[in-house]
């Protein structure tokens, strides 16, 4: 081969590797470019594939409960449902003294005397005292009692409330009010006699929906606070019949002692009658 072919030879490859050069730097500019990005991305056919993914597409957004918007309720409710966890007992006691203090109050202004002190400060013991009680009985009936059946369990529940619990603690209320209030045992069982029956039959018209609404909508964490709310309204009404019991001792004991005291006026006025005049 002849130096003149070698020189041409020699002078074609270099612009074919020339060519070769500039063709492949567009292609492997943007691998140099996304070599230094700050971590790998997915390919067009990997994006594709998860944006056309039917469980993306189709999934649901998970619906929101109404306890969670109801603003600044929402988040009391919040706060009180954290205390409950962290100390549940004493957050039912710091809740029973504020629903016995508004009840006791709320009943003495209807009753429309004079306010006394004394009834609520008995009222804020007696409460704080049933707080813990009354909270384990509803943790409990809340486990049990559960069957297939949603509204067996929910009548279930009903009845064993009304028939066990409501008559002990109706006894416990009523009893301790008379006992505080420096009466004697003789006493306090008339009381109870008397306000017992009467506040065990109207709680049928009120404690059976509370209980029902609770457990089948109130989340466990919130029943305490509904039902709370629901025993400032009827603390009211046992503190008032309790006051209205109160009143009819009271009259009982005034016309006893009139009664008492008819038969010695009856003497002294005899004996004025019989005392001769002085000249």
């Amino acid at each position: 081969m002849s130096p003149t072919t070698s020189t041409i030879l020699r002078a074609v490859f270099r612009r074919q590797l020339e060519q070769l050069r500039t063709t492949r730097l567009p292609r492997s500019a943007p691998r140099r470019f996304q070599s230094s990005s700050s971590g790998p991305k997915p390919n067009a056919s990997e994006a594709a594939k998860s944006s056309s993914s039917p469980a993306a597409a189709s999934a649901p957004a998970q619906p929101v409960s109404i306890w969670l918007r109801l603003g600044p309720l929402t988040r009391a409710g919040q706060a009180y449902a954290r205390s409950q966890r962290n100390r549940p007992w004493a957050t039912q006691i710091g809740s029973a003294l504020a629903i016995y203090l508004a009840a006791d109050i709320s009943a003495q202004r209807i009753s429309g005397k004079e306010y006394v002190p004394e009834r609520t400060v008995r009222n804020m013991v007696i409460g704080a005292v049933s707080a813990v009680p009354c909270f384990l009985w509803f943790v409990w009936l809340s486990k049990s009692f559960n069957y297939g059946s949603h509204i067996v369990s929910i009548g279930v529940k009903i009845v064993i409330n009304q028939m066990v619990f409501t008559p002990v603690f109706n006894s416990y209320f009523f009893g301790s009010q008379a006992l505080l209030s420096g009466e004697s045992l003789a006493e306090t069982w008339d009381r109870i006699v008397r306000t017992v029956p009467v506040s065990w039959k109207n709680a049928w018209k009120l404690w059976p929906a509370v209980l029902a609404f609770s457990f089948t909508y109130v989340p466990i964490a919130y029943r305490s606070v509904f039902s709370g709310a629901v025993a400032v309204g009827w603390q009211t009404y046992l503190s008032y019949l309790n006051r209205q019991a109160e009143i009819e001792e009271e009259v009982a004991h005034q016309k006893t002692h009139v009664a008492a005291l008819a038969p010695v006026e009856a003497a002294a006025l005899q004996l004025e009658q019989k005392r001769p005049i002085a000249a």
